[in-house]
This record gives structure tokens, C-alpha cells and sequence, in this order.
């Protein structure tokens, strides 16, 4: 028997023409929250559901429009402001029944308190994002929605859009919302948000269906401003029999006559078989275990995307623990010169390790530069300036060691730069990246997940968290091993030619 919250949940989804198919039955878990699942086998394109972007929260059809447009306000901000907006109006809200069934926040690491962010997230790659996050968010609240609440023409309750309700809204439109088209843009669209992710395994498609009825596909890539994923994207046309009367639309109207489109349904369609009395689940994108719990408050095990970053800032500090600081700025400086670079975000500069421990190509090439002779670095320097291709000017200096040919069509094999200097760096890397987690070991971490309840969401997931991590270090310590143990071989054999070729475009 369905629960009282969902029972109001679907008697107001059919107050807003939203169609879902019988075939979904949903369960109502005290523990682990809200799923979907199969009453009976679903077939590769049946159309589950339909939902009018009309019922769907979004800046353009909350009541607090007006006041959020004529505050310049947008994207996150914005979305923010209308759903603390409908949330402090409680019944008299027309998403009174969907708001019912959403919890007031989700525990994603932005809404921890700094204490724990420290104690249970120290050394993972979300330590320092969700650090800078809180500040900025913080920030935005008081220079944009403080300011707000106090000038609105409308009275406001403060308690309603305080800095504890915005960081709550936050993490309910980090996990929950999606990009609806250009007209809306992303916003809380109810019975999607209600499927659970599965790493490559999506069950159930969202699409947007242009006047044609030619499907559109959503868009699975990050987005820049709002970082949401699995999205919907077109202009689509609304069904006129799902109008809602307190929104207005005046502006939706404008726009598809401008377009030539108007906005109509989002649907949910099967994109592969399911069989009675399993779980439909959604995809939110190829994502790791840290973007996981950043963005939905959650991690799984042996996840194929994960990665470790190790930040520039660690190469340079093992670069000091054996050259001197000038001698690792000039090398460095050399390696830019090339046009090769880490990966960057914000004021940040690192490279990635994959899943399988293997590190990316910039970071093997810059260790290569560091540990160059200096008449074999001299030589590089000086044929940077008449080199066709970045890759040339260490590939000349490959070619001489190695005695292979080199083409300037040919990319660099990583293979060809693990010395067993570039070896032994990986392997004090590794230790460095590992340092930062502080003293407890891989082991105790594992012994205390086993302990951990899974209702104990904060401890469990940032123990999944930085044990997938320190995992990957366990793989990246056997690559940097077993580099060095073959560059021993072919040295004492007097080879190079095995295992080091260059790859051909």
C-alpha cells in the first residue's frame, strides 16, 4: 500500500495532467527514500510518462517570477529563490503536493557542518571543492538574496529564505533538477527526479518532444553554470489541456511565436527491457564517486569513473625535495612551453589518475622534463622554436634514446617515458598523494566501513569515498612498479624496442 505522502503525491501529479503509466509502481522506504519500479515488463520505447513543463518548478513558473527577474537573478540563484519561494508558502503553494514528498535537504557534503566536512572528507578531492562551495554560496546569499527578501514588494517571511534554507534549496536542486529547455532553463520537473541513479545502466530515457513528435535527446554532458546531468533539452510544445491557472504563460506565448514552437510535454521513455518487479533506474551521467557524493549525496562501489587527482602543487613539492626551487621553475616553465598543461579548475592545476592507475600523459611528460640531463634539457629547450608539432620536441629526444624513428604524425607512447627515474617519482608521488588522507590506513578505513551502518550516510559514503581513492593509489603504486621492473629488464638485456613504440595516429 502506497504511503500517505505518495498517495498526495499522485492525486496532485494527476492535478497537473502529469500521465504515469501503471506499469511504475512506487516504493516508499523509510531507510533508503522513494524508488521506482516495475509492476509488470517494460519494452524498449514505451512512454512511462508524460509531464507538462507547466508542472514543473522553475523560475519562469513560480509565483516569485517578478520579483526574481526584476532582481537580475538566474540559474542557481534564481531556481533558489522560487523554490524557498513556494516551499515558505506550504499548502497555499500550487507544488504543495509535490514539495510534501521531498526531504527538507539532501545530505550532500555542501550542507554538512565545516567539522565534519574536515573530519570525514580530509584528503579526498572534495575536501577543498566543498570548502571554496560554502564560501561562495555563502557569499551569494548575503549579497543577493539577503538584500532580497528585505526589498521585495511582496512581504517575505526571513526565517523562509534564511542562509539555512538557501544551502537546503541548493542541495535539493544540485540532486534533483534538470535542464528543461532554453525558454525555462533547469528546474524541479516531479516524478523524474523520483528514479534512482545507476552507473551505466539506464533504464529510462527524458526527452522533449518537438511539434513533429520527433524525439529530441537529452543532453548527458556537464553543464558549465548549473553542473547537473542526464538532461532535457529543446523547445517543445505544451499541451493546452494542462494549463496551470496560476501560472502565467503570457511570456511562454511570446516565445514560441518568436520560435515557431510551442512548449508542450516532457516525456520519460523505456530505452531498454525491464522485468517485473525491478527497479527502473535513471543515469546521471559517467560519473566518479566524488562527483557522486558532491552532487547527489551518494557514492557506489567499484565504480568504473573514479579518479584521484594529484595537484601540481605536489609534483613541485617532490621537484623541492630534490632539485632546487629555481631548477623546478625552469623545467616547468620549459614543459608549459611546449604547450602541454594539467587539467584546471578554478585556481587549480592537476592531473588525473584513472580508475585502472594509470596517470595521464602531461604528468609522465612534465616528470620526464625534470629528470632530463641538463645537455639533453638544453638541447630540447633550443629546438622548440623550429618544431612542427608539440609532441616533436620530446619526441626527438625520445628518437635519440631509444633509437626508434621518429615522424612527426607519431604521439607519444607513455611507455617511452617511463624511465626508472619517471618510475620512482610515481611511486614518491603516490606516497605524497597518500600523506594527505592523515595516519589511519587503507585497512582501518576498510574495518570501519565494515563496522558503518548505511544509515550513517555521512560516515559511509565519505569512508566509500576515500577508500575507492586510496585504491586507485594501490593501482597506481603496481603501474609505477611494474614500469621500473621492465625498464631494469630491458637495461640488463640491452632492449627498448619491446614494449617501447610510438603510437601512429
Amino acid at each position: 500500500m502506497a504511503s500517505r505522502r505518495l498517495r498526495a503525491f499522485k492525486r496532485w501529479m494527476k492535478s497537473q495532467g502529469i500521465q504515469c503509466s501503471d506499469t511504475l509502481d512506487f516504493i516508499d522506504c523509510p531507510q533508503q527514500g522513494i524508488s521506482v519500479g516495475a509492476l509488470s515488463d517494460l519494452h524498449e520505447g514505451d512512454v512511462v510518462a508524460k509531464i507538462p513543463k507547466t508542472a514543473c518548478l522553475t523560475i519562469k513558473t513560480s509565483g516569485a517570477r517578478e520579483m526574481i527577474e526584476s532582481a537580475g537573478l538566474d540559474g542557481h540563484l534564481g531556481l533558489s529563490v522560487a523554490l524557498m519561494y513556494e516551499k515558505s508558502l506550504a499548502q497555499d503553494s500550487p507544488w504543495a503536493g509535490y514539495l510534501q514528498l521531498l526531504s527538507p535537504q539532501e545530505c550532500l557534503p555542501l550542507v554538512w557542518t565545516l567539522g565534519e566536512v574536515d573530519s570525514l572528507l580530509s584528503g579526498t578531492e572534495l575536501h577543498k571543492a566543498i570548502k571554496e562551495d560554502k564560501t561562495l554560496m555563502y557569499e551569494d546569499w548575503k549579497e543577493n538574496i539577503l538584500p532580497l527578501v528585505y526589498s521585495a514588494p511582496q512581504s517575505l517571511n526571513p526565517s523562509s529564505f534564511s542562509v539555512k534554507e538557501y544551502f537546503a534549496a541548493r542541495s535539493l536542486i544540485a540532486s534533483r533538477s534538470f535542464q528543461i529547455d532554453e525558454y525555462h532553463g533547469f528546474g524541479m520537473v516531479p516524478l523524474a527526479d523520483l528514479f534512482n541513479h545507476k552507473t551505466g545502466a539506464e533504464d529510462v530515457h527524458f526527452t522533449s518532444v518537438s511539434p513533429n513528435q520527433e524525439y529530441v535527446d537529452d543532453v548527458d554532458s556537464e553543464n558549465g553554470d548549473n553542473n547537473e546531468l542526464s538532461k532535457i533539452s529543446g523547445h517543445d510544445k505544451r499541451d493546452s489541456t494542462c494549463e496551470n491557472s496560476y501560472i502565467h504563460s503570457d511570456s511562454e506565448s511570446d516565445y514560441s511565436s518568436v520560435t515557431g514552437e510551442d512548449p508542450m510535454m516532457l516525456q520519460m521513455i523505456m530505452v531498454r527491457e525491464v522485468k517485473s518487479g525491478d527497479e527502473v533506474f535513471n543515469t546521471y551521467g559517467s560519473l566518479g564517486n566524488a562527483a557522486l557524493l558532491h552532487r547527489y549525496g551518494f557514492t557506489e562501489a567499484h565504480n568504473p569513473f573514479d579518479i584521484v587527482n594529484i595537484d601540481l602543487e605536489l609534483v613541485l613539492k617532490w621537484g623541492c625535495s630534490l632539485f632546487s626551487s629555481r631548477y623546478c621553475r625552469a623545467r616547468l616553465s620549459l614543459w608549459r612551453r611546449i604547450n602541454i598543461s594539467g587539467s584546471v579548475s578554478e585556481n587549480s592545476e592537476y592531473f588525473e589518475v584513472s580508475s585502472n592507475g594509470e596517470p595521464e600523459l602531461e604528468l609522465l611528460t612534465l616528470l620526464y622534463i625534470m629528470l632530463l640531463p641538463d645537455n639533453t634539457c638544453h638541447k630540447l629547450d633550443i629546438s622548440i622554436c623550429t618544431a612542427d608539432k608539440v609532441s616533436a620536441n620530446i619526441g626527438m629526444i625520445l628518437s635519440e634514446k631509444h633509437d626508434i624513428t621518429w615522424s612527426t604524425s607519431s604521439e607519444i607512447s607513455k611507455d617511452l617515458l617511463l624511465t626508472e627515474k619517471v618510475c620512482r617519482a610515481l611511486l614518491a608521488l603516490a606516497d605524497i598523494r597518500e600523506s594527505c588522507y592523515g595516519s589511519k590506513s587503507i585497512d582501518e578505513d576498510v574495518e570501519a566501513l565494515k563496522r558503518c551502518c548505511m544509515t550513517e550516510r555521512k560516515l559511509y559514503h565519505s569512508l566509500m569515498l576515500r577508500i575507492s581513492e586510496r585504491r586507485i593509489l594501490e593501482k597506481f603504486r603496481t603501474y609505477a612498479t611494474a614500469g621500473a621492473q621492465i625498464q631494469t629488464f630491458q637495461d640488463a638485456n640491452g632492449t627498448s624496442t619491446t614494449r617501447k613504440r610510438l603510437k601512429k595516429h
